[in-house]
């Protein structure tokens, strides 16, 4: 019984010790004075059974105004002095309509007459169509000095899913005289009337072209040309030419595999001559490219055929190495081709070529070795440049000279030796955005020849330049000039009749053959455009500013100064 007292008092005490700890604590929340740091502090988020004191959950709501609301038929007004706003009629004004068609028309000295129109359609988003017609035609004061050039063609693009498909088809006229100022020793003219020379081209070009993302790595593109003409002149002379050209490209993570193809057939006759010269290429090749850097493997096999047959095999190779992106790029390579020598751009460069055949036939060219290297870039959209420099071993280069017994005509010599000629040259490019208003770009070309038969390279400079420049000056007034600058050339007259007492000669042996000097000329040339409306502007243009009758080929002076003004409309 004692123990049972013992033992009911004990418990007894230990429940009141239990009360008053928690009486305690909620009279007194304990509190920490100090904090005594034993490791490097580690913040950690506390378990959700250590928050020691709960939400308040009670639901206490605050006082809500009561709210009405109605749609009055009526302006605003309150008490701070906004008003209902007032809409304010805008100024009339009328958007800017693109136009694509517009109409050239002119006139100056020298008769010149100058007509062009040129239409064009893009109704459809992914096609467009059109057209144009020129005229242009002067008269010097030379006797017989004329030029006349008329254009009339139709073009068109449309995009097809994946390819797109352009072409154009046109034809051109270019009439001009045999008007050499050519004289015998005796004073009297060897050219008392001038013969007519015109020349008719009917040409078409299409192209089939695959579309592709540039972006991708295993991109496949293809392409597939076709060039056609029909190329005659007043003596009887006609040129026909067929060429069908493609090209296949297969990339390969950065590999690019493909070959260049490409066939040209080509028929030359007159009253008594034929020729038969084809050309096929075949140029297989591996291109490795980078961010960096692109490096072209391969080779070009080349064969021609027709009236003779001759294959030459060529190495291909370039690289383009980026030393600093889009800055500073250097570039090389060494190729080689055959070049194909036609009436059509022979007569292009020299409308006053005589009749082919005897001792003029045509033959085409060799670039048994052709390498070049130079340097590239640009600075935004505001500076480009580049220049090259290159060596070229060349068979055959066909050349100009006066005609025997009527050296009013040129004939066709070629550079023929044991030996290949070589030509070593340089070309540098500028185009330079001064500001939103100035803009000015060039080219300059030096070449030296080292020729194997002939003493000089007939007609073609050692040093040209062209250079052009355009001034904004508002925004309806436009200025722009250019200036051509073409070194001394040199002319051979294999006639001993024909009196060159105007001309520097130099005695060549025994020949009876004369090397004549024909001096350096500069041809400026100026304009000007005044928007008088958005579709309807002034111009004038100036060429020839410097007046002189300068001669790009002997007894051949060109145009003096000539000023042409008008009005253009476009719609």
């Amino acid at each position: 019984m004692r123990y049972r007292y013992l033992f009911t008092g004990v418990f007894s005490g230990m429940l009141m010790m239990g009360y008053a700890q928690e009486e305690q604590k909620d009279e007194k929340p304990a509190t920490i004075d100090s904090i005594e740091v034993v490791r490097d502090y580690r913040p950690v988020l506390a378990d959700a059974v250590k928050i020691r004191r709960s939400p308040d959950m009670s639901n206490k709501r605050q006082y809500q105004p009561k709210l009405t609301y109605s749609i009055l038929d009526k302006k605003l007004d309150i008490n701070t002095g906004t008003k209902q706003l007032t809409i304010q009629e805008m100024p009339f004004t009328r958007a800017e309509t693109l136009t694509n068609n517009y109409v050239k028309i002119g006139a100056g000295n020298l008769g010149t007459v100058l007509g062009e129109v040129y239409l064009s359609s893009d109704y459809w988003v992914d096609t467009r169509l059109g057209g144009y017609v020129k005229h242009l035609n002067q008269q010097g004061t030379i006797e017989q000095q004329r030029f006349s050039s008329q254009q009339i063609g139709v073009f068109g693009r449309t995009i097809l899913g994946p390819v797109t498909l352009d072409g154009e088809v046109g034809y051109s006229r270019y009439g001009t005289r045999f008007y050499g100022l050519v004289s015998d020793t005796t004073g009297a003219s060897l050219n008392a009337d001038p013969a007519k020379q015109t020349f008719n081209d009917i040409y078409f070009t299409g192209e089939l072209t695959s579309n592709h993302d540039e972006q991708a790595t295993d991109a496949f593109s293809y392409s597939l040309k076709a060039d056609a003409y029909a190329y005659s002149n007043a003596y009887e002379t006609k040129e026909n030419s067929f060429a069908l050209s493609g090209y296949l490209n297969k990339q390969i993570n950065v590999f690019n595999v493909g070959a260049n193809i490409s066939g040209d057939f080509t028929s030359v006759n007159d009253a008594s001559y034929e020729l038969a010269n084809h050309i096929a290429r075949v140029n297989p090749y591996i291109r490795f490219q980078g961010p960096n850097y692109n490096i072209t493997l391969g080779a070009n096999f080349v064969a021609e055929f027709g009236d003779s047959s001759r294959t030459n095999i060529f190495p291909s190779a370039e690289i383009d190495f980026a030393l600093v992106p889009q800055f500073f790029h250097i570039f090389g390579g060494i190729t080689g081709d055959v070049n194909k020598t036609s009436v059509r751009e022979l007569t292009r460069e020299n409308p006053w070529l005589g009749t082919l055949g005897g001792e003029s036939p045509i033959r085409n060219s060799v670039d048994r070795m052709h390498v070049f290297g130079g340097i590239k870039g640009n600075a935004g959209a505001t500076f480009g440049y580049k220049v090259k420099a290159f060596y070229r071993r060349i068979e055959s280069m066909p050349f100009y000279a006066i005609a025997p017994g009527t050296p009013y005509a040129f004939n066709l010599i070629y550079e023929d030796g044991e030996n290949a000629s070589t030509v070593v040259g340089l070309e540098g490019e500028l185009n330079v955005r001064v500001s939103e208003v100035v803009t000015i770009g060039g080219k300059v070309n030096f070449n030296e020849f080292d020729l194997q038969r002939e003493e000089e390279a007939w007609y073609t400079p050692k040093m040209r330049l062209s250079a052009n420049a355009r001034f904004n000056i508002s925004d309806k007034l436009y200025i722009d000039g250019e200036l051509l600058f073409q070194g001394q050339t040199y002319g051979l007259v294999r006639d001993e009749n024909v009196d060159l007492g105007t001309y520097a000669i130099t005695e060549m042996g025994d020949t009876g053959a004369r090397k004549t000097t024909i001096p350096s000329f500069a041809d400026l040339s100026a304009g000007a455009e005044y928007r008088a409306t958005d579709r309807i502007g002034i111009y004038v243009r100036l060429n020839n500013m410097l007046g002189t009758n300068y001669e790009r080929y002997l007894f051949y002076p060109r145009l003096g100064l000539n000023v042409i003004g008008g009005v253009n409309f476009s719609f």
